[in-house]
């Protein structure tokens, strides 16, 4: 059957259009947005504190780092991760199903916040790698269920996914608190304790909702044949273990060193999604009509990638121009400046339900997603633009700007990423090819992976240019962006057949 209908056996559940228990959606929406409230809990309660962690000295439990050292390694973590979802989604398609996927995946980030809760560097090198490769397993394959909830010409589709993205910004809300106050005031190691604690609960949630997940099958959708599976495990398994007695080797002998494996991540995220389209135009597998669907979808992936170069910066330059040049205190407040990472979930959750019920409200005449992803990276480019303005005039380090400032800056940016996210996954659901499904989103994800490859480039001169140039560069080139979409548009409505 389709996938782009209703992936659910006959008798087996309700048809998906008259499932309407979870706030007119359906109820499958509640488990994996749930899922997802613990996952961003932990991952960016624990990316907030990240990069403070790194540039902390070693005598107050950091490493030590310089800033845009630690903004770049930071940054080369993030690609690592979602270099990881092209695996992730293949291993869903072919072995492994969706919801075992996504459950593996977040067995293992939960036992990387518990290794990075032991305050060693050791630890935490083991601790990253691990929640690199469980995001990879659950972030592509969790969206992907979503998709499957809602026949292709549901409208509750877009506003589902802001639905979606809303709970999920509740995590993304959280979890810094938490995690920031921990850091602050008790150590690191403690803050990266408390997201391991909220991956577990996660876990926990999706595991007993589990029936509320349409098409929840034990295996994979397009499974490899018996012998091929067999082959491909053993590939796999032997694979990584070379992968990693290679660069043990390499770092023994002083080669592999961090600034080479952070340009060698980078190289990767170019590669990876140019490969990627590559192989899915030329596979026998792709219809004529799939294919004609995934040129536009070059576009809409190059804009994602402009707008989530500024969005990771909300957690590492961002982060370290909080920590140095702003204020710590509003309305007499005083709080950990990891808690600015916060304000991004916070205006996420609070615009969300309002951009979902606008959507609904609009039904077919809404804006083309196209154009939605375009004002996306527009705002996002807009919130740099607007740092430029604090941090010019200055001719030392040490002035502090008001708060407001860097609370405006997630404004713009949280608009931006609820418009151009929802919009960007539920495109991608309807735009993929149905044998490549779980592996389009991957695809989307490797947009993010070529974004903080860049990203790890760029912030190497966050020390070494001024900070109004430095915002001001990189928020023009979005906003440029962002227009350029916009111009595309008429193309893009006549290729992006059904979007709308």
């Amino acid at each position: 059957m389709s996938r782009n209908t209703a992936d659910v056996s006959p008798g087996s559940q309700p048809s998906l259009k008259d499932d309407h228990a979870f706030f007119g959606h359906p109820r499958g929406l509640l488990t994996l947005s749930g899922l997802e409230v613990w996952e961003r809990f932990s991952f960016l309660g624990m990316q907030a504190i990240l990069v403070l962690y790194f540039a902390d000295t070693v005598a107050h439990g950091g490493l030590g780092m310089s800033a845009g050292t630690a903004a770049s390694v930071s940054a080369a973590y993030g690609t690592l991760v979602y270099l990881v979802s092209v695996g992730g989604g293949w291993l869903a398609d072919r072995i492994l199903g969706s919801y075992r996927a996504v459950l593996s995946g977040g067995v293992l980030i939960a036992c990387g916040h518990y290794s990075m809760a032991v305050p060693t560097a050791t630890m935490t090198w083991v601790g990253l790698g691990l929640i690199s490769a469980g995001t990879g397993l659950l972030k592509p394959n969790v969206a992907t269920m979503v998709g499957k909830l809602y026949a292709t010409d549901d409208d509750r589709r877009d506003a589902g996914f802001a639905l979606y993205y809303m709970a999920i910004n509740i995590g993304a809300f959280a979890g810094p608190l938490i995690t920031g106050w921990l850091g602050d005031h008790q150590g690191w190691h403690w803050g990266f304790s408390a997201a391991a604690v909220g991956m577990t609960l996660g876990l926990v949630q999706y595991v007993t909702g589990r029936r509320r997940l349409a098409g929840r099958r034990h295996g994979a959708e397009f499974a490899l044949a018996p012998d091929a599976m067999r082959r491909a495990i053993r590939l796999i398994v032997a694979g990584i273990a070379a992968t990693a007695l290679i660069a043990t080797s390499l770092a023994v002998v002083g080669w592999l060193t961090m600034g080479r494996f952070v340009d060698l991540l980078t190289l990767l995220s170019v590669i990876a999604p140019v490969v990627y389209f590559a192989v899915m135009f030329t596979s026998p597998r792709v219809t004529a009509e799939e294919r004609g669907r995934l040129r536009p979808y070059v576009v809409l992936f190059l804009a994602s990638t402009v707008f989530n170069l500024i969005l990771f910066q909300a957690y590492s330059t961002m982060m370290l121009l909080a920590a140095s040049n702003a204020e710590t205190t509003i309305l007499g407040f005083d709080f950990p400046a990891s808690w600015y990472a916060s304000a991004l979930g916070a205006f996420e959750v609070g615009l969300a339900p309002v951009v979902a019920a606008l959507w609904v409200r609009m039904g077919r005449s809404q804006p083309h997603a196209s154009n939605k992803i375009a004002l996306g990276v527009v705002l996002g480019g807009l919130s740099f633009l607007l740092m430029a303005l604090p941090t010019s005039g200055h001719g030392s380090d040490d002035y502090l700007m008001s708060a407001w400032w860097i609370v405006g800056s997630y404004l713009l940016l949280g608009l931006g990423d609820i418009l151009l996210e929802t919009s960007g996954m539920s495109a991608t659901t309807k735009l993929a090819p149905a044998a490549f499904s779980s592996q389009t989103m991957s695809l989307w994800f490797l947009s993010l992976a070529l974004a903080n490859g860049i990203q790890a480039q760029t912030v190497k001169l966050f020390d070494d240019v001024s900070k109004p140039a430095y915002f001001g560069v990189n928020g023009a080139i979005a906003v440029a962006a962002g227009l350029a979409v916009m111009a595309a548009a008429p193309w893009l409505r006549r290729t992006m057949h059904p979007v709308h």
